[in-house]
Protein backbone atom coordinates (compact mmCIF):
# COMPACT_ATOMS: atom_id res chain seq x y z
CA UNK A 1 0.00 0.00 0.00
CA UNK A 2 0.89 3.48 -0.99
CA UNK A 3 2.32 5.49 2.06
CA UNK A 4 -0.31 8.49 2.88
CA UNK A 5 0.96 11.82 2.13
CA UNK A 6 2.26 14.19 4.89
CA UNK A 7 0.01 16.67 6.17
CA UNK A 8 -0.13 19.20 9.53
CA UNK A 9 -3.77 19.83 11.14
CA UNK A 10 -4.93 22.06 13.79
CA UNK A 11 -8.22 22.24 15.42
CA UNK A 12 -11.91 20.29 15.54
CA UNK A 13 -15.40 20.63 13.40
CA UNK A 14 -15.83 20.04 9.27
CA UNK A 15 -12.66 19.21 7.94
CA UNK A 16 -11.49 21.74 5.48
CA UNK A 17 -8.56 20.49 3.38
CA UNK A 18 -6.17 22.28 1.30
CA UNK A 19 -4.00 21.64 -1.58
CA UNK A 20 -1.13 23.78 -2.60
CA UNK A 21 -0.06 24.69 -5.87
CA UNK A 22 3.26 23.45 -8.10
CA UNK A 23 5.00 26.91 -6.06
CA UNK A 24 4.99 25.54 -2.41
CA UNK A 25 3.92 23.38 -0.09
CA UNK A 26 1.50 23.36 2.72
CA UNK A 27 3.36 26.18 4.27
CA UNK A 28 1.60 28.64 1.87
CA UNK A 29 -1.56 27.76 3.72
CA UNK A 30 -0.47 28.18 6.99
CA UNK A 31 -2.14 31.71 7.88
CA UNK A 32 -5.50 29.45 6.88
CA UNK A 33 -4.37 26.58 9.06
CA UNK A 34 -4.49 28.21 12.41
CA UNK A 35 -7.48 30.91 11.86
CA UNK A 36 -9.75 28.13 10.36
CA UNK A 37 -9.25 26.47 13.82
CA UNK A 38 -10.13 28.79 15.52
CA UNK A 39 -13.10 29.50 13.74
CA UNK A 40 -14.55 26.14 14.45
CA UNK A 41 -13.17 23.76 11.94
CA UNK A 42 -10.69 21.12 11.22
CA UNK A 43 -7.76 23.05 9.22
CA UNK A 44 -5.91 20.42 7.30
CA UNK A 45 -2.72 21.45 4.51
CA UNK A 46 -0.99 18.39 3.03
CA UNK A 47 1.91 17.94 1.09
CA UNK A 48 0.97 16.91 -2.59
CA UNK A 49 3.25 13.47 -3.49
CA UNK A 50 6.95 14.56 -3.89
CA UNK A 51 6.60 17.87 -1.90
CA UNK A 52 8.18 18.00 1.71
CA UNK A 53 7.85 14.50 3.21
CA UNK A 54 5.55 12.98 0.78
CA UNK A 55 6.54 10.34 -1.18
CA UNK A 56 6.84 11.24 -4.97
CA UNK A 57 4.44 8.69 -6.70
CA UNK A 58 4.48 7.19 -10.43
CA UNK A 59 3.45 7.85 -12.48
CA UNK A 60 2.93 11.58 -12.01
CA UNK A 61 -0.60 12.27 -12.93
CA UNK A 62 -3.86 14.41 -11.84
CA UNK A 63 -5.61 10.72 -11.33
CA UNK A 64 -2.16 9.86 -9.18
CA UNK A 65 -2.67 12.61 -7.87
CA UNK A 66 -6.49 12.59 -7.01
CA UNK A 67 -6.49 8.77 -5.61
CA UNK A 68 -4.00 10.07 -3.15
CA UNK A 69 -5.72 12.76 -1.68
CA UNK A 70 -8.82 10.80 -2.06
CA UNK A 71 -6.47 8.02 0.61
CA UNK A 72 -5.93 11.29 2.86
CA UNK A 73 -9.48 11.98 3.06
CA UNK A 74 -10.00 8.24 4.04
CA UNK A 75 -7.39 8.25 6.35
CA UNK A 76 -8.60 11.44 8.29
CA UNK A 77 -11.94 9.82 8.40
CA UNK A 78 -13.84 13.15 8.22
CA UNK A 79 -16.82 12.64 5.57
CA UNK A 80 -17.71 15.08 2.84
CA UNK A 81 -14.79 17.44 3.15
CA UNK A 82 -14.18 21.08 1.56
CA UNK A 83 -11.66 21.46 -0.54
CA UNK A 84 -9.65 24.34 -0.69
CA UNK A 85 -7.31 24.40 -3.78
CA UNK A 86 -4.88 27.15 -4.94
CA UNK A 87 -3.40 26.77 -8.60
CA UNK A 88 -2.53 23.31 -9.58
CA UNK A 89 -4.28 22.38 -6.05
CA UNK A 90 -7.48 23.95 -7.73
CA UNK A 91 -6.97 21.59 -10.80
CA UNK A 92 -6.66 18.91 -8.55
CA UNK A 93 -9.32 19.72 -5.98
CA UNK A 94 -11.22 19.80 -9.25
CA UNK A 95 -10.47 16.19 -10.24
CA UNK A 96 -11.27 15.04 -6.70
CA UNK A 97 -14.57 16.25 -6.85
CA UNK A 98 -15.39 15.05 -10.22
CA UNK A 99 -13.99 11.42 -9.04
CA UNK A 100 -15.71 10.99 -5.70
CA UNK A 101 -18.66 14.11 -5.86
CA UNK A 102 -20.06 12.57 -2.82
CA UNK A 103 -16.59 13.18 -0.71
CA UNK A 104 -16.44 16.89 -1.58
CA UNK A 105 -19.26 19.32 0.11
CA UNK A 106 -17.98 22.19 -0.97
CA UNK A 107 -15.32 23.75 -3.64
CA UNK A 108 -12.80 26.65 -3.00
CA UNK A 109 -10.74 27.48 -6.45
CA UNK A 110 -8.17 30.01 -5.67
CA UNK A 111 -6.04 31.22 -8.42
CA UNK A 112 -6.55 28.00 -10.03
CA UNK A 113 -6.10 26.87 -13.89
CA UNK A 114 -9.75 25.41 -14.80
CA UNK A 115 -10.58 27.23 -17.30
CA UNK A 116 -7.56 28.98 -18.66
CA UNK A 117 -7.14 29.18 -22.70
CA UNK A 118 -4.36 27.41 -23.88
CA UNK A 119 -2.30 30.60 -24.38
CA UNK A 120 -2.89 31.69 -20.73
CA UNK A 121 -1.69 28.26 -19.73
CA UNK A 122 1.93 28.63 -20.98
CA UNK A 123 1.91 32.47 -20.09
CA UNK A 124 1.63 30.75 -16.57
CA UNK A 125 4.02 27.87 -17.20
CA UNK A 126 6.44 29.79 -19.54
CA UNK A 127 8.38 32.06 -16.91
CA UNK A 128 8.50 28.99 -14.39
CA UNK A 129 10.21 26.87 -16.85
CA UNK A 130 12.91 29.54 -17.68
CA UNK A 131 13.45 29.95 -13.96
CA UNK A 132 14.26 26.33 -13.29
CA UNK A 133 16.19 25.85 -16.39
CA UNK A 134 18.53 28.69 -14.79
CA UNK A 135 18.57 26.69 -11.57
CA UNK A 136 19.60 23.72 -13.66
CA UNK A 137 22.19 25.46 -14.45
CA UNK A 138 23.70 26.01 -11.23
CA UNK A 139 21.48 28.21 -9.37
CA UNK A 140 19.61 27.53 -6.65
CA UNK A 141 15.49 26.67 -5.65
CA UNK A 142 16.21 29.92 -3.61
CA UNK A 143 17.19 32.02 -5.94
CA UNK A 144 14.26 30.76 -8.56
CA UNK A 145 12.07 32.00 -5.79
CA UNK A 146 13.70 35.31 -5.37
CA UNK A 147 13.46 35.80 -9.35
CA UNK A 148 10.02 34.61 -10.13
CA UNK A 149 7.68 35.55 -6.84
CA UNK A 150 8.11 39.10 -7.53
CA UNK A 151 6.53 38.78 -10.80
CA UNK A 152 3.29 37.61 -9.97
CA UNK A 153 2.53 39.32 -6.99
CA UNK A 154 0.36 42.42 -6.21
CA UNK A 155 0.98 46.00 -5.83
CA UNK A 156 -0.94 45.56 -2.46
CA UNK A 157 0.47 42.36 -1.14
CA UNK A 158 1.40 42.11 2.34
CA UNK A 159 5.37 41.51 2.86
CA UNK A 160 5.77 39.00 5.50
CA UNK A 161 3.06 36.80 3.17
CA UNK A 162 5.46 37.55 0.23
CA UNK A 163 8.22 36.08 2.11
CA UNK A 164 6.49 33.28 2.83
CA UNK A 165 5.46 32.52 -0.74
CA UNK A 166 9.53 32.76 -1.59
CA UNK A 167 10.50 30.74 1.28
CA UNK A 168 8.24 27.83 -0.05
CA UNK A 169 9.49 27.91 -3.48
CA UNK A 170 12.79 27.36 -2.28
CA UNK A 171 11.65 24.53 -0.16
CA UNK A 172 10.76 22.58 -3.49
CA UNK A 173 12.43 19.54 -4.99
CA UNK A 174 13.66 20.67 -8.55
CA UNK A 175 13.18 17.37 -9.83
CA UNK A 176 9.39 17.56 -8.12
CA UNK A 177 8.66 21.08 -9.65
CA UNK A 178 9.77 20.04 -13.29
CA UNK A 179 6.78 17.06 -13.35
CA UNK A 180 4.36 19.59 -11.63
CA UNK A 181 5.29 22.25 -14.65
CA UNK A 182 4.63 19.60 -16.90
CA UNK A 183 1.35 18.25 -15.45
CA UNK A 184 -0.04 21.63 -15.29
CA UNK A 185 0.06 21.55 -19.10
CA UNK A 186 -1.72 18.58 -19.69
CA UNK A 187 -4.79 19.41 -17.57
CA UNK A 188 -7.54 18.55 -19.88
CA UNK A 189 -11.14 19.08 -18.61
CA UNK A 190 -13.35 20.83 -20.50
CA UNK A 191 -16.49 22.79 -19.96
CA UNK A 192 -18.77 19.98 -20.24
CA UNK A 193 -16.83 18.31 -17.25
CA UNK A 194 -17.43 21.24 -15.04
CA UNK A 195 -21.17 21.49 -15.35
CA UNK A 196 -20.89 18.13 -13.62
CA UNK A 197 -19.85 20.11 -10.60
CA UNK A 198 -22.65 20.69 -8.43
CA UNK A 199 -21.46 21.54 -5.45
CA UNK A 200 -21.31 24.94 -3.97
CA UNK A 201 -18.09 26.62 -5.61
CA UNK A 202 -16.22 29.52 -4.83
CA UNK A 203 -13.65 31.32 -7.06
CA UNK A 204 -11.04 33.49 -5.70
CA UNK A 205 -8.31 35.08 -6.66
CA UNK A 206 -6.27 38.46 -6.95
CA UNK A 207 -7.24 41.34 -8.97
CA UNK A 208 -3.98 41.42 -10.43
CA UNK A 209 -2.87 38.05 -10.80
CA UNK A 210 -0.98 37.86 -14.24
CA UNK A 211 -1.47 33.92 -14.02
CA UNK A 212 -5.23 33.66 -13.71
CA UNK A 213 -6.94 36.63 -13.91
CA UNK A 214 -10.15 37.70 -12.92
CA UNK A 215 -12.02 37.52 -16.17
CA UNK A 216 -11.05 33.56 -16.50
CA UNK A 217 -12.70 33.04 -12.76
CA UNK A 218 -15.31 34.83 -13.85
CA UNK A 219 -15.76 32.87 -16.94
CA UNK A 220 -15.67 29.73 -14.91
CA UNK A 221 -18.25 31.04 -12.59
CA UNK A 222 -20.63 31.18 -15.59
CA UNK A 223 -20.08 27.07 -16.23
CA UNK A 224 -20.29 26.20 -12.81
CA UNK A 225 -23.89 25.36 -11.77
CA UNK A 226 -23.58 27.00 -8.07
CA UNK A 227 -20.69 28.92 -8.54
CA UNK A 228 -19.70 32.76 -7.45
CA UNK A 229 -16.38 34.95 -8.12
CA UNK A 230 -14.86 36.97 -5.80
CA UNK A 231 -11.53 39.21 -6.27
CA UNK A 232 -9.02 40.86 -4.29
CA UNK A 233 -7.80 43.89 -4.76
CA UNK A 234 -4.12 44.55 -5.37
CA UNK A 235 -3.86 41.05 -4.81
CA UNK A 236 -1.92 38.75 -7.68
CA UNK A 237 -1.04 35.04 -7.59
CA UNK A 238 -0.74 34.12 -3.51
CA UNK A 239 -4.20 36.04 -2.53
CA UNK A 240 -3.98 33.97 0.80
CA UNK A 241 -0.58 35.21 1.58
CA UNK A 242 -0.61 38.35 0.19
CA UNK A 243 -4.10 39.44 1.88
CA UNK A 244 -4.92 36.70 4.49
CA UNK A 245 -7.18 38.78 6.25
CA UNK A 246 -9.20 39.66 2.84
CA UNK A 247 -9.08 35.90 1.75
CA UNK A 248 -9.79 34.49 4.75
CA UNK A 249 -12.93 36.48 5.55
CA UNK A 250 -13.88 35.37 2.12
CA UNK A 251 -13.62 31.73 2.91
CA UNK A 252 -15.22 32.21 6.42
CA UNK A 253 -17.83 33.63 5.30
CA UNK A 254 -18.81 30.99 2.22
CA UNK A 255 -17.90 28.49 4.58
CA UNK A 256 -20.67 29.66 7.28
CA UNK A 257 -23.59 30.50 4.57
CA UNK A 258 -23.11 26.91 3.49
CA UNK A 259 -22.84 25.39 7.17
CA UNK A 260 -26.23 26.95 7.62
CA UNK A 261 -27.66 24.99 4.80
CA UNK A 262 -26.96 22.14 6.82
Amino acid sequence: MALLPTYITLGAGPTVLMLHDADGGHLTFAPQVERLASAGYRAVAWDMPGYGFSAPIEPYTFKGLAQSCLALVAALQCGPVTLVGHGLGAMLAAEVAWRQPALVRRLVLCAGGPGLDAQATQDWITPRWQALQAADGGQSMELLAQALVPRFIGSGALPEGVRLAGHALAQVYPATYRRALELLALFDRDAAAFRRLAMPTLLLGGAMDPCTPPAALQALAQVLPDARHQSLAHVGHWPQLEDPDGFDAALLDFLAEQRQLH
